[in-house]
């Protein structure tokens, strides 16, 4: 998808593409410290990134097995968590969005509270939209992401195991 006249392009989302597609390295290292500092201070500081609130997701490697945790935008669809497969609008699918849809045992943490969830990938084209805008609303950065990428992000939904 390419940037249209309507497409508002936000300076941060320009910075985290040219991050995430230029220097994939530093951004993963930048995330690396993120979630490590997430969790050495129990979810009570770095909750958020550029002042959006984040979460930490954590899914089994799919070939590994080993947990492989990853910092992503809190965006909440009432009781459920929607993610998604942006990488910051790098040409690639993210790693950690491989392992998601091969996984069975997925954890989310939001501040001091950790959760098993589900994840349910959105297929329905009216569903996607309607995330899409959820997405967008709570996290504008997305939309300057598709407008530079050229692929079509997937989204998931992950809900609560009681």
């Amino acid at each position: 998808m390419s940037a249209t006249a309507s497409t508002r392009l936000t300076l941060a989302g320009r910075f985290n593409h040219y991050f995430s597609t230029y220097l994939a390295p530093l951004t993963r290292f930048y995330g690396r410290l993120h979630r490590r500092l997430y969790h050495r201070f129990g979810g009570t500081r770095f909750t958020t990134l550029f002042g959006d609130p984040v979460f930490e997701l954590t899914v089994p490697g799919r070939t590994s097995g080993e947990p492989r945790p990853v910092m992503l935008m809190q965006v909440w669809s009432g009781d459920d968590l929607l993610v998604c497969g942006s990488n910051g609008g790098n040409p690639g699918t993210p790693n950690w969005w491989k392992n998601l849809v091969a996984a069975d045992h997925i954890t989310a943490r939001v501040g001091r509270d950790t959760f098993p969830v589900t994840a349910r990938v959105v297929t329905d084209e009216a569903e996607y939209e309607s995330h899409w805008r959820t997405l967008t609303a709570a996290y504008p950065h997305c939309d300057t992401y598709r407008a530079l990428s050229p692929r079509r992000f997937p989204i998931a939904v992950l809900t609560r195991i009681s």
